[in-house]
């Protein structure tokens, strides 16, 4: 989807891209920054900050990790310092989390998943809700995954993070909708880079198959039989921040080519 094929109502957005300097964030960056949306990243690499800085300009960028409730009020009063108001928020944020069995997870590395891919959404919810509603409506979209409507083995603290988004979703769509403010759910499947990479790599050393065959195990189990990239969710997030996602809300988006089962 080219830049220009959107409809209206994005130019001029002032935005949060949490975890944006990086992988689908600075997809999602960089689709939102061509349409004339102004930004503002967080994330935890200084030199992916840095790069983003360089390639985006205009944009505010700062180091938050947004499982500390501290350090994403400072990156709040940073970004609405720049923006001026706030329209939209990009929940982006996340972690694989450990993969093992459930009684070879460490508590803390649970706690850590959770933190990060749930706890981190809340704080930022939290912080960017009554700059929304001050702007007089706007967009809030949350970061899933497949695996916030799958089970999924070995997984388990990354698939209660996501699941719980889903939860955060509805239950704010909910409460915010007589604000105009709209509230969804993006749930990629098995998206295409060094992540994913990881991911199927780790796998496949607990089950004790190569690399190739995990791969093929994945892509056997989604509709399309190919992975999606990272632009694919960054266009289903512009098109919910543009006029044409306007009566949409607590929506749960699986860009995933249909993933099956997982």
């Amino acid at each position: 989807m080219s830049p220009t094929s959107f409809a209206g109502g994005l130019e001029g957005q002032r935005v949060v891209v949490t975890a944006g300097a990086g992988g689908i964030g600075l997809a999602i960056a960089r689709l939102l920054h061509a349409q004339g949306c102004r930004l503002a990243l967080c994330d935890v690499a200084d030199d992916a900050l840095a790069a983003a800085a360089a390639e985006l300009p205009g944009t505010t960028v700062m180091k938050a990790d947004v499982s500390d409730e501290g350090q994403v009020e400072a990156f709040f009063a940073t970004a609405l310092g720049a923006l001026g108001g706030l329209d939209a928020l990009i929940n982006n944020a996340g972690i694989a989390g450990p993969t093992g069995a459930v009684e070879g997870i460490a508590p803390a590395e649970w706690r850590r998943c959770l933190d990060i891919g749930l706890t981190g959404q809340f704080l930022c919810a939290r912080q960017a809700v009554p700059h929304i509603k001050r702007a007089g409506g706007g967009a809030v979209v949350n970061m899933s995954s497949a695996a916030g409507r799958h089970g999924y083995a070995y997984r388990t603290p990354y698939a209660a993070a996501k699941w719980g988004v889903i939860g955060l979703t509805q239950s704010l769509a909910k409460e915010l909708g007589p604000h105009n403010i709209r509230v969804n759910a993006i749930l990629p499947g098995i998206v295409a880079g060094p992540r994913m990479e990881g991911v199927i790599r780790d796998r496949a050393a607990q089950v004790g198959v190569s690399y190739d065959d995990m791969e093929a195990r994945y892509l056997d189990k989604i509709s399309l039989r190919r992975m999606v990239t990272m632009e694919d969710v960054a266009s289903s997030v512009a098109f919910l921040l543009s006029d044409a996602g306007r009566n949409l809300s607590a929506m749960s988006f699986n860009v995933d080519g249909n993933v099956e089962t997982l």
